[in-house]
């Protein structure tokens, strides 16, 4: 299954990625603050490591870029008002899966079902920014760097990282267009590849020693953070081959999607994983979702394609892991939802209010966790926000990272309880 690959989505939402990916050029990412930036065609993937070596809990963050339409993926059926203004793109009610009386899931959905049932994955609606704003740009940075009013540009995931293992020296790699998120971009450390295989040393082999000889001794000689960087990519290439040792056929029967961007970066994760380097956090960004055209009904169009291919390639993640998903959540995010009704063409414009998903351990799953404002008291057309992200994020964070200090993570924000997350 072959994540869409044709030119989609608003300008604003092309320029804002190009953009971003100058801005953060500009920057310095090649330094001792760099990230590691691998790029399967859509997919971004991002790894932070720890340094401890030990099998620590694994947060996954799967950002869908260009605005998910959350009324599509988790679909409030018994409101008049979704089918009367989604006339040719809303999802017959006879076609959902898990209806609650309230809300139902998209039926492209069904792979994630096992895991629904089983309460290893649950939703979360009507979520998005405090001030909510329908600028790609804006909102990936409001919601990356989770700071409002912070000019510092350091990603939530950043800081994060930065208080689990402050002394992780994995950082200073980029390979390919290895281009950080905003999210995970800051003075902490980590580390950048295009392909997991791809993290080493190249050269023949009688010359090897040679080789790391004359590097080792280049860093060693240069000053600044570009002679750190170079110091820690050696030692990171140093240390990768349990990662190299580590399978990269998916294990305990799981087929990821053929072709999928996706599939191919959650393939990697699952190994990185496996590998026992002590990885803490994943970020994927897929992009693609940025339906303004296309969208389409539940026979064809977009969404079914790109709900297919999310199903199925996070279902073959956990199957892979097996009984390593005791230690890993997976959430997904998007910088907006889409407007209540549908376009002439088809599709949805930018909105407000979303849906989440939250998967894997510690989940309090099977159910849809909202302050459901209803799409007839909307803003403009929007779906109100009721749950501030940095909410569902606290609450995961609070469950599986104790250690981090949240009032520090996410300054001057008052969590509400969300009830997403077992222990929190």
């Amino acid at each position: 299954m072959q994540t869409p690959q044709a030119p989609r989505g608003c300008e604003e939402f092309h320029r804002s990625i190009s953009s971003r990916r100058s801005f953060l050029k500009g920057l310095g990412v090649v330094s001792a603050g760099a990230v590691m930036a691998t790029m399967h065609g859509t997919v971004f993937r991002q790894t932070a490591f720890a340094a401890s070596g030990q099998a620590p809990n694994v947060l996954v963050v799967l950002s869908q870029r260009g605005g998910a339409d959350g009324l599509s993926l988790v679909v409030p059926y018994q409101e008049p008002l979704y089918y009367s203004l989604r006339q040719t793109i809303g999802i017959p009610e006879s076609q959902l899966l898990q209806k609650n009386g309230t809300f139902g899931l998209h039926p492209m959905l069904a792979p994630l079902e096992p895991m629904w049932v089983s309460g290893q994955m649950a939703a979360v609606h009507a979520v998005g920014l405090n001030s909510p704003n329908r600028s790609h740009f804006a909102a990936i940075l409001d919601v990356e760097e989770a700071n409002p009013g912070s000019t510092a540009r350091i990603g939530w995931l950043n800081r994060m990282v930065g208080m689990t293992d402050p002394g992780s020296l994995h950082a200073g790699v980029q390979v390919g267009q290895s281009v950080p998120q905003t999210e995970i971009y800051g003075s902490q450390a980590m580390l950048s590849a295009a392909d997991i295989e791809k993290v080493q040393i190249y050269g023949p082999p009688n010359a090897m020693t040679q080789r790391i000889a004359s590097l080792d001794y280049t860093w060693n000689h240069a000053g600044g953070v570009i002679g750190q960087a170079g110091r820690d990519a050696m030692e990171t290439a140093s240390e990768w081959d349990p990662v190299l040792q580590t399978p990269a056929d998916p294990q305990n029967g799981a087929v990821y999607p053929s072709g999928s961007d996706l599939g191919n970066a959650l393939a990697q994760s699952a190994r990185l994983i496996r590998a026992d380097v002590g990885a803490e956090v994943v970020t994927i960004d897929h992009s693609s979702w940025d339906m303004h055209t296309g969208l389409g009904s539940l026979d064809n169009g977009d969404m079914r394609l790109m709900a297919d291919d999310l199903a199925k390639s996070i279902a073959a993640f956990f199957t892979d892991l097996g009984t390593l998903s005791a230690s890993v959540t997976l959430i997904t995010i998007s910088e907006f939802g889409r407007r209540i009704a549908e376009n002439g063409d088809a599709g949805t414009d930018h909105g407000w209010g979303n849906s989440m998903f939250v998967m894997g351990a510690g989940v309090r799953g099977g159910d849809v966790y909202t302050s459901w404002p209803g799409l007839a008291d909307s803003q403009e057309g929007d779906l109100k926000v009721t749950t501030d992200y940095r909410s569902v994020l606290y609450e995961v964070l609070k469950s599986r990272f104790p250690e981090v200090s949240l009032s520090t993570l996410f300054p001057g924000f008052a969590a509400e309880r969300v009830g997403v997350m077992l222990g929190a």
